[in-house]
């Protein structure tokens, strides 16, 4: 039987990165990924900070810069603002990957295309055995010492080690548009049950004339898809003319809120695997890729100890939360207090929104990685804000410490 030291499952970019990490301090690392190529399907919008340029060392997968925003209410009223700098890149998705695969490629890092990981068996001695199914249906078991799961929202190794997932899951839908006039350094956002309840749609230029359009929905019966058209129909008809065939369409999930525990025994999950996604956007780049850096670093010094145990394993969990998990829980929060919004409530929230001083403050403080700063600074400037929302979130606004305060909110208004 092969016996390797680190098996990643998913060959996105939180995967790549703790491979290439996990390389170059000299561990044997074997990345499997499901499909046959890196980077397809794509798995996102690809619009990202400045912060997972730098993580992934590269700017050559940058297809257009994005200055501003405008954030349509369901009744099409908007708010617009526009910085002076880049605020975000669109980017090549599967090129990301590809590039991210190079990189751990080229520190020793072995790689496994049309490989599925399908479960564990005995664990014994500090290694698990693992079953994989190769092309043509071939099976095999390959002894590891760690195995590290980046394998998405659907982790089929959280699930052969009992990790809960998430318990919200929102379906989103996306496609390339060829032809999409409109500024090209400007995304746009649509609030509103009619476009996209549960998240929201979004047009982002492409950097070639085209644009990426999507929707991320509450599962409430009606397909992400059915609200995808009805977006696309309102663009064309904004726009005065046919945007063009979608083409390469992108079905996925979003996870929402955090797991309780992202590691055990010789076990850790990194991504979206790990639900290490913003609630308030869906994003999850730069966050699943900081994360596999914090795995890496704990699996290399448990690798050298020759202790892979959940005891040992648990500083991971302790590391990233302590980066992002007040972040996160303060997101999840704002995210529980929106979804009480009805279309009237998002409307007058765009009306409120208008005025100078805050699409100023909005350029000032404004930071996708990090969108609570943002919104805690807007609504101390604004008491017209804290008045369509609930009681609970005017006393964190104005109290002296940034965390939330713990409320179960109930069901949606």
């Amino acid at each position: 039987m092969e016996e390797i030291d680190v098996l990643v499952v998913g060959a996105g970019p939180a995967g790549t990165t703790v491979a290439h990490r996990l390389a170059v301090g000299g561990h044997q690392v074997v990345v499997v990924e499901e499909h046959p190529r890196v980077g397809y399907p794509v798995q996102c919008a690809g619009l990202v900070s400045q912060r997972a340029l730098d993580l992934a060392g590269t700017t050559s997968v940058v297809r257009a810069t994005v200055r501003g925003a405008t954030v349509f209410g369901p009744s099409l009223g908007s708010v617009h603002f526009k910085a002076p700098e880049p605020r975000a890149f669109v980017i090549d998705r599967g090129g990301l990957d590809v590039a991210l695969a190079d990189r751990a490629a080229r520190a020793g890092a072995e790689f496994r295309t049309s490989v599925r990981f399908d479960g564990r068996g005995t664990s014994e001695g500090g290694r698990t055995v693992v079953r994989l199914t190769g092309p043509e249906n071939t099976r095999s078991e390959v002894s590891v010492r760690l195995v590290i799961g980046a394998d998405g929202v659907s982790s089929a190794v959280a699930r052969a080690f009992r990790l809960r997932r998430p318990v919200e899951i929102l379906p989103a839908f996306e496609a390339e548009i060829p032809r999409s006039p409109g500024d090209p350094d400007t995304v746009e956002v649509y609030l509103g049950r009619k476009f996209s309840p549960g998240l929201f749609g979004w047009w982002i230029p492409d950097g070639s004339g085209g644009a990426r359009v999507g929707v991320a929905v509450d599962a409430d019966g009606t397909s992400a898809r059915a609200y995808f058209d009805h977006l696309l129909e309102y663009l064309a008809r904004r726009f005065g003319k046919p945007l063009g065939s979608p083409t390469a369409l992108l079905v996925s999930g979003i996870p929402i809120g955090t797991v309780p525990q992202t590691h055990g025994d010789g076990v850790m999950l990194v991504g979206d695997a790990a639900a290490q996604v913003k609630p308030l956007s869906g994003g999850g780049i730069f966050t699943g890729m900081r994360c596999a850096e914090i795995a890496a670093a704990v699996a290399h010094d448990a690798l050298g100890r020759g202790d892979l145990s959940a005891t040992r394993l648990a500083d991971y969990d302790r590391a990233w939360r302590a980066e992002f998990g007040e972040e996160f829980h303060r997101a999840l929060y704002l995210r529980r207090v929106f979804q009480r919004l009805d279309d009237t409530d998002l409307d007058r929230l765009i009306a409120a929104l208008q005025g100078s001083e805050l699409a100023a403050t909005i350029v000032a403080f404004g930071d996708i990685d990090f969108p609570t700063h943002v919104a805690r600074q807007l609504l101390r400037q604004s008491p017209s804000l804290v008045r369509l929302l609930p009681k609970a979130l005017g006393a964190w606004v104005s109290s002296g410490s940034f965390r939330t305060p713990q409320l179960d909110f109930g069901g949606r208004k």
